[in-house]
């Protein structure tokens, strides 16, 4: 592969991330069909994104690539009149509940501020993702020894 060809390589999918349609602030991946790309979105999953398509008559097998600048703002309209939380206003919703827990202290606010599964999955063994990597007690002497 010579450098002029490499060069163009890095130019041409440059070019496709500037071409990615964006919907409400997110950019989608162009080669995946609309019905797929919307769920790149938070907030919204299949189904919601098949009833978007729907209500702004796009076919849900057409590519992200294909859209038009008209069928974008349908979709974005669409989304918009099913007034659901998306993105950070999702996030923010999430937030807020959590620290909400947290503040009232009830057992699931505990287990949030613990780092802790809240829905009453066993920790004795597993719950590894909440909990962190394993702290052994011979891994800790051997970091104070070398202290």
């Amino acid at each position: 592969m010579s450098l002029g060809s490499f060069v163009k390589e890095i130019l041409s999918t440059n070019k496709d991330k500037d071409n990615m349609p964006r919907i409400k602030g997110v950019d989608i991946p162009n080669e995946k069909r609309i019905e797929a790309s919307l769920t790149y979105i938070e907030g919204i999953g299949l189904t919601t994104s098949k009833n978007i398509l729907k209500m702004a008559k796009i076919d849900p097998d057409k590519r992200a690539r294909d859209l038009t600048d008209g069928e974008i703002a349908e979709i974005n309209n669409a989304i918009s009149s099913l007034e659901i939380p998306i993105e950070g206003e999702l996030r923010r919703i999430v937030t807020s509940n959590i620290r909400r827990l947290k503040e009232i202290k009830s057992y699931r606010g505990l287990r949030h501020h613990l780092g802790l599964p809240t829905r009453g999955q066993r920790t004795r063994t597993n719950a590894r993702t909440r909990k962190g990597k394993k702290k052994t007690v011979g891994g800790q002497k051997k970091k104070l020894a070398k202290k």
